[in-house]
């Protein structure tokens, strides 16, 4: 009798254990695929930043008025063009897709691909402050939440490039009377 009682009790404690064992293995794969995501966003993104920004550097290179801007421009299609092998080679071997040009970047890269001359120098500065600022933040978390190792020190490591990078937009954005106070200062809020 003490067994037919005892059985489902055991029963019982077994189950709840193994229920209560798998949760928190679960929650725990879970955060896992959280973060796995995070990363492929963030090679997604980049890629897709570095890809814009060699193209609209090429654009630039022809469109632009000021020496400033096309030396800008020229600097960029040429660190770009190394980043991107160096994002490609990343996705590859984190087990990603290689990056391709998202919809949003494109609509951007279709906007100065129409844009007259006139004002092109002062938007394209002040785009590229935007972006510039977009790709930092990007870098900079990926550097210090980033779950995919390798991808974590791709971001560590291109992040002081990327941060110059803004900081030149800055200047050259000033140098040629572009505002880019309200892109900034929405860049930082909008994260």
């Amino acid at each position: 009798m003490v067994i037919k009682f005892l059985s489902p009790a055991a029963f019982t404690g077994l189950m709840l254990t193994a229920v209560l064992g798998v949760v928190p293995a679960a929650a725990q794969a879970s955060g896992q695929q959280v973060g796995l995501e995070a990363d492929s966003s963030f090679i997604q993104t980049a890629g897709s930043l570095g890809l814009l920004q060699a193209k609209l550097g090429m654009l630039a290179e022809k469109k632009a008025t000021s020496p400033a801007v096309r030396d800008f421009a020229k600097r960029m299609v040429d660190e770009y063009t190394k980043a991107n092998e160096e994002l490609a080679a990343g996705a590859k071997q984190a087990a990603y897709p290689a990056p391709v040009i998202l919809r949003q970047h494109k609509q951007v890269l279709d906007r100065f691909l129409r844009m007259g001359g006139g004002s092109f120098d002062k938007n394209y500065m002040a785009e590229m402050v935007k972006q510039q600022n977009q790709a930092a933040q990007l870098f900079k978390q990926e550097a210090e939440s980033g779950r995919v190792v390798s991808l974590k020190q791709l971001a560590s490591r291109m992040l002081p490039t990327v941060q110059q990078h803004l900081v030149l937009a800055s200047q050259t954005a000033g140098s040629v009377g572009a505002d880019v106070t309200a892109t900034t200062s929405r860049g930082r809020t909008g994260s």
